[in-house]
């Protein structure tokens, strides 16, 4: 019994072990990060989406509304809607329509973490930190449950990924490449413990 304070302790102390707990912690990076955010006034990119054993293509657009609310709608060529989602200004999200292959929660709660992730909605939460290693910079906004990361250069000059992750592995790492302002260009998403991709390629204006 007198080895039970012991086990408990040893238990709540490796719960706390991150990713990348091994890191040394520095001043949080949160505010450099806002230069990275997409600047979305109305983008569309040419999309493809793997789920599973299905692939999807056709169009995306992203487009920030006039109640700061951010619509995405994606279509096929001949214009049949697969999704159309909205990230409301007040931190919600809607659902507008979505096919019926796809409106099962998990796809959903997916893609709406996904997008999450691309369009940068959790930069100005409070609880944040920052760790160092390898060169890099990883700045961490934790969730209820996992974290988010974004990964820089030491001088916070260049955003290299972005990662949704568990305490143990990353789930998902996304990817985003911008040639001119603050639209990308093109954006990645990839899921690591199962068959989910996105990809992005913006089509001129």
């Amino acid at each position: 019994m007198r080895f039970l304070p012991f086990i408990s302790m040893v238990l709540v102390l490796s719960g706390c072990n991150t990713l990348y707990s091994h890191l040394p912690r520095m001043e949080s990076r949160a505010p450099c990060l806002e230069k990275f955010r997409p600047g979305f006034g109305s983008a569309i990119y040419r999309a493809g989406i793997d789920v599973t054993s299905k692939h999807l293509s056709g169009i995306l657009i992203i487009k920030a509304m006039p109640d700061s609310s951010i619509r995405l709608v994606f279509t096929s060529e001949n214009g049949y809607i697969f999704f159309d989602l909205s990230f409301l200004a007040g931190g919600g999200f809607k659902v507008y329509s979505i096919n019926e292959k796809m409106n099962k929660k998990a796809v959903i709660k997916t893609l709406r973490k996904d997008f999450e992730l691309v369009l940068m909605q959790h930069l100005r939460e409070h609880k944040t930190y920052s760790l160092k290693g390898d060169g890099l910079v990883y700045t961490a906004f934790p969730q209820t449950k996992g974290y988010y990361y974004y990964l820089t250069d030491s001088a916070c000059n260049r955003l290299i990924s972005m990662q949704r992750a568990s305490s143990s592995k990353v789930v998902v790492e996304a990817m985003m490449r911008m040639d001119q302002g603050s639209i990308p260009d093109t954006i990645g998403i990839s899921h690591k413990n199962f068959n989910f991709d996105i990809s992005l390629k913006k089509l001129p204006n």
